[in-house]
């Protein structure tokens, strides 16, 4: 899976925790899950748990904490998906 597909897949899951849609328009590697988006704490927590389910992989705390950009969890996706090829 190419770092575009993972992009896609990784928005798609934000997404749903996302109260006001309009802060995807401009959704980038660079955007903060947190501060950008206005995702919450504890939605992040949910977040990492539906990208373990949808890539099939396990994301542990220390990956978890250094997630705060999108691009961050797509790095970590990458990581963890060439991990277990």
């Amino acid at each position: 899976m190419n770092t575009q597909k993972i992009f896609e897949k990784v928005v798609a899951i934000i997404r749903e925790f996302v109260k006001e849609p309009e802060r995807l328009a401009n959704v980038g590697m660079n955007t903060a899950i947190i501060q950008d988006l206005k995702v919450n704490s504890a939605r992040l927590v949910d977040i990492i748990i539906k990208a373990e389910d949808a890539f099939d992989i396990a994301i542990d705390d220390d990956d978890a904490d250094a997630i705060k950009t999108v691009g961050d969890a797509v790095h970590v996706v990458e990581r963890k998906l060439s991990i277990a090829a």
